[in-house]
């Protein structure tokens, strides 16, 4: 039996270029964005007489569209524009605080990966002293907020910016675990060739 993969309903939209790509010699008008859950990074027309904003949430999913025509891929990392790639960070941010529950609750339910390493080990910043007062402090009681883990955890930097960064190291590849996406995979990949 096949297991259908959950897709994005909402995306955040990161680049859009009127004109298409710099470098294309059609003039498509295209979109980079995010997805608001896995945060995969697609690309994507526009219906004709459209506009959009920076930061803009828009639907993706399978019903009907309003702004959105068709995706037109998945992309990676790498082939994001300058400017999609300097308004990812800020959309992660604002999706990560917009989702705070989700994140902390991480936080309070990770489990080791192995012998060796945590789940929690993965975020930057988070070494095994960290580590070790993160687990005792969530057993005494459970994180209710990001606040509640910067104020319990001495030391510790701002935790949505620690599960930002990790999510933007997963979207630039390489990585041996995946908490927050699900890996990119070339085309080339997926078929074997």
């Amino acid at each position: 039996m096949e297991i259908q993969e959950k897709r994005e309903d909402y995306a955040v939209v990161i680049d859009y270029m009127p004109t298409g790509k710099s470098f294309s010699t059609r003039a498509d008008p295209t979109l980079q964005l995010v997805g608001t859950e896995r945060f995969t990074l697609l690309e994507a027309k526009p219906k004709p007489n459209t506009s959009f904003s920076i930061g803009e949430k828009v639907y993706i999913g399978k019903n009907e569209r309003d702004k959105i025509e068709i995706i037109k891929s998945r992309i990676s990392y790498d082939e994001l524009t300058q400017t999609a790639k300097g308004n990812l960070v800020e959309a992660l941010d604002k999706l990560v605080k917009e989702n705070e529950q989700r994140y902390v609750d991480f936080f309070n339910n990770a489990k080791p990966l192995n012998i060796r390493q945590h789940s929690l080990e993965l975020l930057p910043g988070i070494g095994k002293k960290h580590l070790q007062a993160i687990l005792k402090e969530r057993t005494v009681k459970k994180f209710e907020s990001f606040e509640d883990i910067s104020n319990r955890i001495e030391l510790l930097q701002d935790p949505s910016k620690l599960i930002v960064e990790r999510i933007l190291e997963e979207l630039k590849g390489n990585e041996r675990f995946y908490l927050f996406t699900k890996p990119f995979v070339k085309r080339t990949e997926q078929f074997g060739r």
